[in-house]
C-alpha cells in the first residue's frame, strides 16, 4: 500500500523559509515522477513542482515559485523535499505530495498537468504578512 506522508508545514512570516518533507513508502518509486501541489482556500489545487525519482528528468516548477522553491529527492531515505524560500502570503495553502508512473508517452511538461496516481493528506503552510 502506497503511503505519502507530508510534514514540515507551519506558520511563518513573509520572507521566511520552510522545508516540507514527504515520506514515501509502499512500493519501488523508480520510474515514477514525484510532485508537489497546493490548494489555497477557495481555489483549485495547482501544480507546484515535479521531479523524477531517479535523476533530474521532468523537473518543473510553476512560474509563481520558480527561483524560490526547490524540489529534491533523497532515495536513501525515500523522502521528497520541497525547500521554500522567500515565502509570500500568496504561498499560503495546503501542500500535497503526489506520485505518478513515468510513462514513456508523456512528453515535455506533461507532468505539470496530468492526473497523479498517489496522494498524501497534505500539510498546511501559512505565510503571514
Amino acid at each position: 500500500q502506497v503511503q505519502l506522508v507530508e510534514s514540515g508545514g507551519g506558520l511563518v512570516q513573509t520572507g521566511d523559509s520552510l522545508r516540507l518533507a514527504c515520506a514515501a513508502s509502499g512500493r519501488n518509486f523508480d520510474y515514477h515522477v514525484m510532485g508537489w501541489f497546493r490548494q489555497a482556500p477557495g481555489k483549485e489545487r495547482e501544480f507546484v513542482a515535479s521531479r523524477s525519482w531517479t535523476g533530474t528528468r521532468n523537473t518543473y516548477y510553476a512560474d509563481s515559485v520558480k527561483g524560490r522553491f526547490t524540489i529534491s529527492i533523497d532515495k536513501t531515505k525515500n523522502t521528497v523535499t520541497l525547500q521554500m524560500n522567500s515565502l509570500k502570503p500568496d504561498d499560503t495553502a495546503v501542500y500535497y505530495c503526489a506520485a505518478v508512473r513515468e510513462m514513456t508517452y508523456y512528453t515535455g511538461d506533461d507532468f505539470t498537468r496530468i492526473p497523479y496516481d498517489y496522494w498524501g493528506r497534505g500539510t498546511q503552510v501559512t505565510v503571514s504578512s
